[in-house]
């Protein structure tokens, strides 16, 4: 097999978790519960961080349960981004500290660095007592539990849920980000016991370093798969390397599907993509456009065997500017279960063929050419 622990591991330069459950969860009303049901369940700790909290009916409910869990004696933590959760009122996060939850802001603007405005805290992250965690691409907001909404319908996401050491070691993840930003030391929980067999590496990016180390991991993916390559991404502005590295893979007999969004809520972000498509398509990638809800999911699997979930897109922002957290998982059976929700996508979405591509409107190609000249700040 082409990928094995001690291959990604020394690569990464971090060692697996060993002896992990881990659940894939596809967002919705029902990951949702999920979530809520187990912050209900806390007895000792809780950690957030999340690129957007909102004050809609989901971050309301979700708050009123951090109180009554702060009330009842448990450590409460929030970290939210300054810019994710920007329109949210102060007054929001006021009752939230008024009511015994440590609140602190990732990224707010400073006059003294101004250009670090533009990195985000991308991650997604609940952590309960140390021994339980859900992370992925899911933001604390409407969209993506699917409640008044106009199409009725949550954002397809993907994400997951942790338990054992795996747990553990995205709680040490917070507390370096908690404490970065000014939080107070709180107590650690004990370190989890076994859960499961699964193996992971958690794949966290805060620095230059780090979001370095994660691109090499994915190069190292994409440059190592041998039969298949499935990539689930909703913000795709490609690099030259990017391109040319896919391209390789095509060309060395690997299966290449991308799977994107059939439309966007980043019109931006969305056009600046697709003036890499034509050049894809013509080396024998397969793109699809995915119509069904809002495809907002990040998720990559490379020969059934070796998979990624989580926050990371395949942009410039994210590989390049954002704080980004994953777990990369290497087990033939978890990948199997990530391969079946990335056919079941494919059901709801179109395949792109290069002749279709290229008789596409004029108006089209004039955006995605005025698009892609931002695409570093996409």
């Amino acid at each position: 097999m082409a990928f094995t622990r001690e291959g990604i591991g020394r690569l990464y330069k971090a060692p697996f978790v060993e002896g992990n459950g881990v659940e894939l969860l596809s967002g919705g009303r029902e990951t949702f519960q999920r979530i809520f049901g187990a912050v209900e369940s806390a007895r000792k700790l809780l950690c957030l961080e999340f690129y957007i909290f909102r004050n809609d009916e989901t971050g309301v409910e979700l708050s009123e349960i951090l109180k009554k869990k702060a009330a009842e004696g448990v450590g409460v933590y929030i970290l939210y981004d300054h810019v994710g959760s920007f329109g949210t009122p102060l007054g929001f996060w006021k009752a939230l500290r008024e009511a015994g939850v440590e609140v602190k802001a990732s990224h707010p603007f400073s006059w003294r660095h101004p250009g670090g405005y533009f990195h985000r805290d991308h991650r997604k992250l609940v952590i309960i007592d140390g021994h339980t965690a859900f992370t992925g691409g899911l933001n604390i907001a409407n969209e993506y539990r699917g409640i008044h909404l106009r199409r009725k319908e949550p954002w397809r996401d993907t994400g997951l849920i942790v338990k054992g050491p795996g747990a553990s070691a995205l709680l040490e993840t917070f507390t370096k980000a908690w404490a970065h930003w000014g939080g107070r030391p709180f107590p650690m929980p004990p370190y989890a016991g076994r859960e499961g067999s699964l193996p992971l590496i958690p794949i966290f990016a805060s620095s230059g370093r780090g979001r370095r180390r994660m691109r090499r991991l994915l190069y190292y993916s994409i440059n190592h798969a041998e039969k298949e390559i499935c990539l689930t991404t909703a913000y795709f502005t490609p690099s030259k390397r990017m391109i040319e590295t896919l391209e390789a893979a095509v060309k060395r007999g690997v299966r290449v599907r991308l799977l994107v969004p059939g439309e966007s809520d980043v019109p931006a972000a969305y056009y600046a993509g697709r003036a890499f498509f034509e050049r894809l398509l013509a080396a024998g990638a397969e793109i699809y456009n995915y119509y069904g809800q809002v495809l907002h999911a990040k998720s990559y699997v490379f020969d059934r065997a070796w998979s990624i979930a989580g926050s990371a897109n395949l942009d410039f922002q994210s590989l390049r500017w954002n704080d980004e957290g994953n777990v990369g998982i290497l087990d033939e059976g978890f990948a199997g279960q990530m391969l079946a929700t990335f056919e079941e996508d494919l059901v709801r979405s179109t395949r792109i063929s290069l002749d279709e591509w290229r008789r596409r409107p004029f108006s089209a190609k004039l955006k995605e050419r005025f698009f892609s000249l931002f695409r570093r700040r996409l």
